[in-house]
Formats: structure tokens, C-alpha cells, sequence
């Protein structure tokens, strides 16, 4: 049997049902398929120890539901008031079976044309179309939007790694390694919840990796260990013979009833060592599964090989009409935004799903008219800074677009565009404006928790807090940029740190 769609997304994890969800809303011809019979098959698996590390902060103080969602990682865009994830759970870190049992409910409540129990087995491009195989059926679609999510474990290549148990496979309760000496290859955040569940039963833990713990207060990305699992590395310090561990894993063996190590440290000069473990376990994150594309359109992948690589619009770098969705499309802003995450990568699908109607059924990207004086702009872009939380969760990425035209009369403003897709689309404009909430310079302060601080607006560009940016683009050039001062309560609505500093900024750009 044949099937014929305009749009085939595989895989109904959250980022397959949140396009599913705005292709429908567009009236556009698609289906989705899903190999499980039921939504979120990852997060009936993972994590392991059942505790998402996405905030789920119920009490804001605000009223508003899109300020609501800055602080809310796990729901999913859409106009039901019922499906706000903090109706399913007043957890701050939430259970992984509450996604589960949203995920289900926002398909069932908007009759998304999800088809479950149907594994796709073979993607192939022929004559411009693809052919979905699927068994004993096939899907022939103009676009194919992949929202599979991980494939499965990355195994790191050291010679005995097979030994090792996986984080698929590592007991939810610690209890089992009560006494023994175990060693983590990893140093993400599986590796952290691991360690965190064995702490009160092993007898020694040691976490290794070739690259220092980055922490997400220094690095200001979720995707870093979070401060949840800091008992680990306060055993650390505290000499409890539990230890962090900066080397290369050479070689892993069986020998008596243990297992050994061979390790090179990559901070101490090249020393060597031999150490002795009961159990090893391997959490190192995990891949994509490219062994469904056929020859004549497998993606290629991004430098570090587990995701695929992709241009600003989310498309495959090298395979017209092939799309990723969800934690899939972080290859632009890889450890920087939340792309990889349900709060960041939604508003992502927000923006494909207008670009694909856009390319494939002709819906003008949506925009709308504004003089272009510096008073009403910078009422705008102010008025964008403190509401949008699409702004606020995909810093440094998705941006604000403002085209003036050449006359210097009229703006037109396009939303949450993600800066680089933004620069190349209007490459010809004489005048473009871009905004967005960067953080400041990650490497200037050595205690994150001790800076000083410049509160004057001639000093902006110093700011370590988020903050705006608004820069200046020429004919695909940056020519200057303005920061504003960060704010407390993210309330950049300052006459004179906020307003003023942007209002001059504009009239010095803008044409006369």
C-alpha cells in the first residue's frame, strides 16, 4: 500500500508532536509516524533514575502564560490551557513519567494523525520526493522531518568499553554496588544522576573523562552538570575517596573477579596509572541513528558525529527536503541555547513549521508593518525583550528581525528567526535589525558568583547577566551592535539605562 503526503514526520517524541501540532493548526497535509504504540518511548527509558534535570517552575509571580514559560521547560506550545505541564506535575524536577503522561494527553486532546506501531525501516529520495518504507507500506512525501531523537548509546572507542555496563542498562537502584569500587566513564550529566544514586552504597567512585566538569552556571547551558548533582563532586573535595577523574580511558580488562584500568592523565604532564574497579560503567551520552537513510539521502553529520549537521533553516546540510526536529536541530547552537531541550527546540518547530508552509505551500513567512522611527522602534523591540520567552530560552540564537526599507518609512518586524537564517535571508536589504539576549563574555570572571559589576548604560557590553542585544546588519555585514543593561527582574524598561541608550542608538543608524 502507498501512501502520498506533502509532509512525513518520523517520530512522535515531543519534537514530532509539537510540528504535528503547527503543521495541523496550518491546515497542511501530513502524517507522523511513531515505531512505539504510545508518544515519549525515550522517556519511558531515560533517565535512568527517573528525574528530568528540565525545570518545572510552577509559582512565577506572573500571570501572563508566555512570561509563565521561560520558567516552564517542559510543556509544549499550544492554545489549551489544560496542557500546561505544571497541571501534570509541582515538582521542580519533575518525574519522567509526567512527560509521558502530557506527551499522551496533548496527542489524544488534539487528534494529531500520529500512526504508532509503525517503524520506519528505509528512507530513500527518488525523483525529488522521498519513499518512507515502512514495512509492507510506503510513504511518498515531498518533505521528510525527522524527530527520532537519540538512536541509541554512543559507545566511545577504548579497547575492552564492551565490559563496561551501559547507562541503558545501569540499575535504577544503587544498592547493588554496595561496597565496591566503580568506575564511570562520562562526565555529563548521566554520569552525575549515576554517581548521585551510588553514593550511599560504594565504597569508592571515580568519574573520568578526558575534559574537566563543565558546570552549567559557568557555561550558562542546561545541556552541562547541573548543580542538582553537586554531592558528588563535594565528596570530591572532601576527601571521602570519591574523585573526578581528568584522563583518557586506554585500555579496560577483566582480571580475577575485578576488572582494571589503564589511564593517562590529560592535566598531570602525561602520568600514567593502572586502577583497580569492581564495576565499570559506561555513560557517555548518546547518538543518532542515521541506518535508516538509504545512499541517495543519508545526512551528513556534524563535527562531533552523533547529530546531524543542518543550515540555518533546520534542513539538512547536504539533502534538499530533509529536516530535523526536536533535540535533533542543536547542531547551530550546540552547548550554547537550548535546542537540545523541549523549552528551546519548541520554539524552534514554531519557526520551521512557517518555513516549510512557506516553501513547500506557499504561506508568506508571517510579518508585520511598523514605522521606522527610533521612538517606535525601540518601543517594540522593548516591548519584545520583556515579554517574549522564545527571546528569553533560545539566547544567542533566535532572534528579532527587523527589515527597513529604503526609504526609511516602514520596518518590517519577523519573529523569532534564528540569527544566522535571519543575516542570509535579507543579505540584500541596506538596513537590517536583529535582536536577542546574549549573555556576556563566558571566559572574564573566574567566580561566577563573585562579579563585579558596571551599572552604567555606556558599559552594557560588559554586562555578565542576560541582557539585549540589538545589532546592525548592512547588506549581510554587521556594522554595530548596542547591548542594554541587564536587569534583576528582566524588566528592561528603563527610561534612562534602557529606553534612552536604545532610542540614540537607533537615531544614529536609522536613515534621517
Amino acid at each position: 500500500m502507498t501512501h502520498d503526503h506533502r509532509y512525513l514526520i518520523i517520530g512522535a517524541g515531543p519534537g514530532g508532536l509539537q510540528l504535528s501540532h503547527f503543521l495541523q493548526r496550518a491546515g497542511a497535509d501530513y502524517v507522523t509516524l511513531e515505531r512505539e504504540e504510545s508518544p515519549g518511548g525515550f522517556f519511558r527509558r531515560y533517565p535512568r533514575h527517573r528525574r528530568l534535570i528540565s525545570l518545572n517552575k510552577v509559582h512565577t509571580g506572573e500571570k501572563d502564560r508566555e512570561i509563565q514559560l521561560r520558567w516552564d521547560w517542559n510543556s509544549l506550545l499550544n492554545d489549551g490551557p489544560e496542557l500546561a505541564f505544571p497541571s501534570y506535575s509541582q515538582e521542580y524536577f519533575p518525574h519522567a513519567d509526567d512527560l509521558v503522561r502530557y506527551l499522551a494527553d496533548f496527542q489524544r486532546v488534539h487528534g494529531l494523525r500520529v500512526r504508532y506501531s509503525t517503524p520506519v525501516l528505509r528512507v530513500e529520495k527518488e525523483g525529488g520526493r522521498f519513499a518512507v518504507h515502512t514495512g509492507g507500506e510506503v510513504y511518498r512525501a515531498d518533505c521528510v522531518i525527522v524527530a527520532t531523537g537519540w538512536g541509541g548509546p554512543h559507545v566511545p572507542a577504548i579497547p575492552g568499553i564492551e565490559l563496561a555496563t551501559g547507562y541503558e542498562d545501569v540499575p535504577a537502584d544503587g544498592a547493588g554496588f554496595t561496597g565496591q569500587r566503580v568506575l564511570i566513564v562520562g562526565k555529563g550529566n548521566s554520569a552525575f544522576e549515576t554517581a548521585q544514586a551510588l553514593l550511599p552504597y560504594a565504597s569508592v567512585i571515580h568519574l573520568a573523562s578526558p575534559s574537566p566538569v563543565r558546570m552549567t552556571w559557568a557555561s550558562k547551558h542546561p545541556g552541562h552538570v547541573r548543580g542538582m548533582y553537586g554531592a558528588l563532586l563535594d565528596s570530591y573535595w572532601f576527601k571521602t575517596l570519591h574523585a573526578v577523574l581528568e584522563c583518557t580511558v586506554d585500555r579496560i580488562w577483566r582480571e580475577d573477579e575485578g576488572y582494571r584500568a589503564a589511564i593517562t592523565y590529560t592535566l598531570a604532564d602525561g602520568e600514567q596509572a593502572v586502577l583497580d574497579y569492581d564495576a565499570v560503567l559506561r555513560c557517555t551520552g548518546f547518538t543518532m541513528d542515521a541506518g535508516l537513510f538509504a545512499e541517495s539521502c543519508r545526512p551528513d553529520p556534524a563535527p562531533n558525529g552523533r547529530i546531524p549537521a543542518i543550515r540555518p533553516d533546520f534542513q539538512s546540510a547536504n539533502v534538499d527536503g530533509l529536516y530535523f526536529a526536536g533535540t535533533l536541530m542543536q547542531a547551530r547552537d550546540f552547548k550554547r541555547a537550548s535546542s537540545a531541550f523541549i523549552d528551546g527546540f519548541r520554539y524552534n518547530l514554531r519557526t520551521l513549521a512557517a518555513l516549510l508552509c512557506e516553501r513547500y505551500d506557499g504561506v508568506p513567512l508571517r510579518s508585520r508593518e511598523l514605522p521606522a522611527g527610533a521612538g517606535a522602534l525601540t518601543d517594540d523591540v522593548l516591548g519584545r525583550v520583556n515579554h517574549s520567552s522564545a527571546l528569553w530560552t533560545q539566547f544567542e540564537y533566535l532572534a528579532d528581525a527587523y527589515v527597513i526599507d529604503a526609504g526609511g518609512q516602514v520596518a518590517r518586524h519577523y519573529e523569532d528567526l534564528p540569527e544566522d537564517y535571519a543575516v542570509s535571508r535579507f543579505a540584500a536589504e541596506d538596513l537590517l535589525l536583529t535582536v536577542t539576549l546574549r549573555w556576556g563574555p563566558r571566559d572574564r570572571h573566574p567566580d561566577v558568583f563573585a562579579i563585579r559589576r558596571h551599572p552604567t548604560p555606556d558599559r552594557a557590553d560588559e554586562c555578565a547577566f542576560l541582557h539585549p542585544v540589538v545589532r546592525v546588519w548592512r547588506r549581510g555585514e554587521l556594522t554595530a551592535e548596542r547591548h542594554l543593561l541587564e536587569d534583576l527582574q528582566a524588566r528592561w524598561q528603563d527610561p534612562v539605562r534602557h529606553a534612552a541608550p536604545l532610542r540614540s542608538f537607533l537615531s544614529e543608524h536609522l536613515p534621517a
